[in-house]
């Protein structure tokens, strides 16, 4: 997987639920709800093992049933490869839990 960063906003094509972040930082940025908190913290254990096999975390905050989620590769300054296969994976991990 590469750690060069690539434009954000191309990132995009292949994330529809996805946004660029209004950062200083190129970052991606997803809002989800879940049906309740226990749903939306599930949620966030699965990112969490993926992101821990990947060596790739993301920065989150949760309050009840919704999360915000943020994703840059700090050591390459970036958005890189890596932000795009964790955001498909929460993609994936949102949909099966019934997070819109």
């Amino acid at each position: 997987m590469s750690r060069s960063p690539i434009d954000p906003a191309a990132a995009l094509a292949a994330l529809p639920l996805w946004k660029v972040a209004d950062e200083a930082r190129p970052a991606l940025i997803r809002s989800l709800r879940f049906p309740d908190f226990s749903t939306a913290f599930a949620f966030m254990t699965r990112v969490a093992l993926k992101a821990e096999t990947m060596d790739h975390h993301p920065e989150w905050s949760n309050v009840y049933n919704r999360v915000e989620v943020l994703l840059t590769t700090h050591d390459a300054g970036g958005v890189t490869d890596l932000d795009i296969e964790l955001a498909r994976f929460i993609d994936a991990a949102a949909t099966s839990l019934g997070g819109e």
